[in-house]
């Protein structure tokens, strides 16, 4: 088979890499070379190749070692070995890792032509089955980001521009905002979105459970380790992995997020080896992150290490235009998940929700719609169907009390207090209704000084 492609021979002997060379660029294949395995390294950061072709046995980094760098950083790249050296235990290990193929010297060059072709054709169906997927993603449904406001639209054509790059993204916005559906989204458009997204909270781990998550741990490394287990940064190998609520990590913490991302490794709780990882992060937060370098608070190297680029997402209060919108599409989502009648939304009840300030954001009018759906008996939801805190308008009405403007962390004292007498003190509850979760919600009692003690305590 003979046609295009890039690829890498990787060999510390010159004539058996001159030969090869050789045959390779009479098939129309353009053609790098490497002495050894350190400069494939440098070619591979620098230029995009779809098969390689290296030596078993070189100085220093062997052909096996080459084989596990492309594999965690090119997952699409296939590897074939060439040894003079053959043994069926280095030939099943090979191929465990992912080798294409393992070739024995001496080799026809016949041969090697032959599986090169075939490798070629590997790739490009994988990349082929891989846009099929995306177009009949795209054909069955529409984008997760429901939006006509100018800003988030700008904001999504960065995003999908940055997509493919690889880079380090910070994301920034109230909670409720969709900073997750801005994550999938960067990794929907990104270089592998066939690799898995994981998602993780930092904010509701103690430190030693956070790392345990994040970097795995070895069998007995503490009580109850009965089996080793890979951290969350290995298990989003060729994918992405999102940390939400970045700025919940603890100082020591975030010391081995820095070197986890700066050296491409982590240490299993209890491990003695490196193990090499090949993640995108993404991060989020709900802070003033640069105020949180100022005041110490976060480390001002990682947060240059996430801050590659920043994607700052407007609350809903500031793209009132969107709410209709929303509306309408968490209505007929939860109205066939439900089988309920419900069907549209009268003038009256979608007024209130355009005026009304949603601190919950995009979250707290999704649930707005389900509960609403889930009460209406007829065709149409009115505004019956909307909670008192709608109804009477009380967002507003705390800016029309009496002796001057209250703060904005006043206002959101008095709102979170309201909540919690409307849901009989449960906060679960009025985390559901404030559109948080609720270790979020807890934080902010404890902040606003609605609670006292240790988390995991009582309702209010």
């Amino acid at each position: 088979m003979s046609g295009t492609g890039a690829i890498l021979i990787v060999d510390d002997e010159t004539i058996a890499a001159r030969n090869l060379t050789h045959v390779m660029r009479k098939e129309g294949y353009r053609v790098s070379t490497a002495e050894n395995a350190a400069r494939a390294v440098e070619l591979l950061a620098r230029q995009t190749f779809e098969v390689v072709l290296t030596d078993l046995r070189m100085e220093g980094m062997d052909g096996m070692g080459l084989l596990h760098h492309c594999k965690a950083r090119y997952p699409e790249i296939e590897v074939i070995l060439i040894t003079g050296f053959a043994t069926l235990e280095s030939a099943i290990e090979a191929m465990r890792a992912g080798a294409f193929y393992y070739i024995a010297k001496p080799y026809r060059l016949e041969e090697a032509r032959g599986l090169v072709g075939e490798a070629l054709a590997k790739v490009r169906l994988k990349r082929e089955n891989r846009q099929l997927r995306e177009q009949i993603h795209g054909l069955r449904a529409p984008g997760p980001i429901i939006t006509r406001d100018p800003g988030m639209i700008k904001l999504l054509e960065t995003a999908r521009q940055v997509a493919p790059t690889g880079c380090n993204v910070l994301i920034t916005g109230e909670s409720g905002v969709g900073k997750e559906l801005i994550a999938r989204e960067l990794h929907r458009h990104g270089g592998r979105p066939e690799g898995p997204f994981v998602a993780v909270n930092c904010g509701v781990f103690t430190e030693e459970l956070l790392a345990s998550e994040l970097f795995g741990h070895e069998k007995g490394a503490f009580t109850g380790a009965i089996q080793a287990k890979a951290g969350l940064m290995e298990s989003a190998g060729g994918g992405t992995l999102f940390l939400d609520e970045v700025t919940e990590m603890s100082p020591a913490m975030q010391v081995k997020l820095l070197r986890a991302i700066q050296e491409r490794e982590v240490w299993r709780v209890g491990g003695t080896r490196a193990i090499p990882i090949n993640a995108r992060f993404i991060a989020a937060t709900n802070r003033d992150l640069a105020e949180a370098v100022v005041r110490e608070r976060f480390r001002k190297d990682l947060y240059f290490r996430l801050n590659v680029i920043t994607l700052a997402i407007p609350p809903l209060k500031e793209r009132r235009g969107d709410i209709e919108l929303l509306a309408n599409h968490f209505l007929k989502r939860g109205a066939e998940r439900m089988e309920r009648p419900a069907r549209r939304i009268s003038p009256e009840a979608m007024a209130l929700l355009r005026e009304y300030d949603f601190p919950g954001n995009i979250r707290e009018l999704e649930n707005l719609i389900e509960r609403a759906v889930a009460l209406c008996e007829g065709e149409e939801i009115d505004v019956s169907h909307w909670p008192d805190m709608l109804r009477v308008g009380v967002i507003r009405a705390f800016h029309r009390r009496p002796g001057g403007s209250p703060t904005l962390e006043e206002l959101e004292g008095d709102y979170i207090r309201w909540v919690l007498g409307e849901a009989g003190g449960n906060q679960t509850l009025a985390a559901s209704i404030l559109g948080i979760d609720r270790v979020s919600l807890w934080r902010k009692l404890k902040r606003l000084r609605l609670v006292a003690g240790e988390e995991g305590g009582g309702t209010i």
